[in-house]
């Protein structure tokens, strides 16, 4: 027999709201208790469901029917979309007659039937207006009865308990498939019609109350992104000195520099610059050298990105050899995001570069290579980089665009005291976005638990009214 349970497994998320008198045993895996009162089913008996566009890539065009395929779930809209505020790819009309049962309406979710991680699994997106829009392909309609109310459902597949299902339904195979029988079998709790909207509504508001503030938190490491590269660019072209003699560069990018700098370009202030050689692939190990990539730079600071690591053991006399990085070496992405860079340090000398990183390696005229590596992060260096790409969709720079570059040299103990400069600024710049990101990661924990606590009626907010 299933007892009642007064407060029992249910976690008061604070003062502010009260609990359910009674509560009872779910026997649903990954929910402990529900209200006394609300009702236990699964996802095929309150909706109806369909299957997006059999189509591919080549169909979707930019004039159209506005359609979201799986890509659009995963990386892009996630909980909710109206085509009025997003750009999607379009078909024609003709799909119309051909596939209505791929036309969705307002309230109907589109789950993602593919995921390379698990956790990807249960992803969907729910259309919130009555505009004319399509399932794409590799997805599954999910159409609730009127029965329920679509808002709250939405944030009841959101949740955690209901995320958990999906993802132990597809645990243990390579490709994460979220079938429609999958989708199906899938429990769900149902409080009253009148409750549904009463949960949905409180939702709605405080969890817009969130997201303020998370857009806050995010314009604000975007801010500190601006800051930090005018303090970079500032110091590189104009100095620490506000009231240093002045002279026109005769470089557009470069505007006025201090009147005793030097300009150059790179491969005068160079040993050398060269790029790795190709064929690194059948090297590849789980031990050994590490090998340097693209992956392993970016544009927010001169240090290395170490969170993608690839080892490899060339043979003796390896051809690339002779771009063995030393410490202090300038690693220059030459591909992909143009200009990408870091000086290199103790934890990859010894490595390899790639055939698309370009190593530089300082000569006597530069004293700090981080005062080097911080004028290739910089604006003027910036403008050069893009401005010399070529090759259609492929950007890229050749060895001879970087050495080219055009830069302006101050005297040995200033490139010293610009770097130590900009290095204690990039880490208040660092302690600052770091904890505007940890303050972005509290507030999504408490998005997630409070729309748990409130679909699996942990909280009681039936009295709940907007203030």
């Amino acid at each position: 027999m299933i007892g009642k349970y007064t407060h029992f497994g249910v976690v008061k998320m604070n003062s502010r709201y009260k609990t359910y008198p009674e509560y009872k045993n779910s026997e649903i895996r990954f929910l402990n208790v529900i209200p006394q009162h609300w009702a236990i089913s699964k996802v095929r008996f309150i909706s109806s469901f369909g299957r997006g566009l059999g189509i591919t890539k080549a169909n979707l065009q930019d004039i159209g029917i506005p359609c979201v395929s799986y890509g659009e779930v995963h990386s892009k809209y996630g909980f909710e979309v109206n085509p009025s505020k997003h750009c999607l790819k379009c078909v024609d009309e003709e799909y119309l007659i051909t596939s209505p049962d791929s036309l969705l309406a307002k309230g109907d979710f589109v789950f993602a039937d593919t995921s390379e991680d698990i956790e990807g699994s249960g992803n969907f997106t729910q259309l919130t207006s009555n505009e004319t829009l399509f399932a794409g392909y590799h997805t599954v309609v999910v159409r609730p009865s009127s029965d329920n109310y679509y808002r709250f459902l939405a944030y009841m597949f959101d949740s955690s308990e209901f995320r958990s299902q999906i993802r132990d339904a597809v645990k243990g195979v390579k490709v994460f498939s979220v079938t429609q029988a999958i989708l199906k079998n899938t429990n769900v709790w149902l409080p009253t019609y009148e409750e549904q909207q009463k949960i949905a509504n409180f939702l709605d508001h405080e969890t817009a109350k969130i997201d303020t503030l998370i857009v806050k938190q995010e314009k604000l490491i975007e801010l500190l992104k601006e800051k930090r590269q005018a303090v970079i660019s500032h110091a590189v072209t104009k100095g620490l000195n506000p009231n240093a003699p002045m002279k026109d560069s005769g470089v557009e990018w470069l505007g006025e520099v201090p009147e005793h700098w030097v300009i150059s370009r790179a491969k005068f202030l160079t040993d050398f610059i060269t790029s790795g050689s190709r064929g690194w692939a059948e090297y590849y190990s789980d031990e050994g050298a590490l090998f340097f990539r693209i992956a392993n730079l970016t544009r927010n600071t001169i240090e290395p990105k170490l969170e993608s690591i690839q080892n490899v053991t060339p043979p003796e006399g390896k051809e690339g050899g002779r771009a063995k990085i030393k410490k202090n070496d300038l690693l220059v992405s030459i591909t992909a995001d143009l200009g990408s860079i870091c000086v290199a340090n103790k934890e990859i000398e010894n490595g390899y570069v790639s055939q698309h990183v370009a190593l530089c390696r300082p000569n006597n005229f530069v004293s700090s290579a981080r005062w080097l590596g911080y004028f290739f992060l910089s604006d003027a260096a910036k403008e050069q980089l893009l401005g010399s790409g070529y090759g259609g969709t492929k950007i890229q720079l050749s060895l001879e665009d970087v050495k080219e570059l055009i830069l302006v040299m101050p005297n040995h103990n200033e490139q010293i005291d610009i770097a130590n400069f900009i290095d204690k600024k990039m880490a208040m710049f660092l302690k600052l976005s770091t904890r505007a990101e940890e303050q972005i990661k509290l507030l999504l924990e408490r998005k997630t638990a409070l729309i748990s606590a409130a679909v699996t009626g942990k909280i009681d907010v039936r009295d709940w009214e907007e203030s």
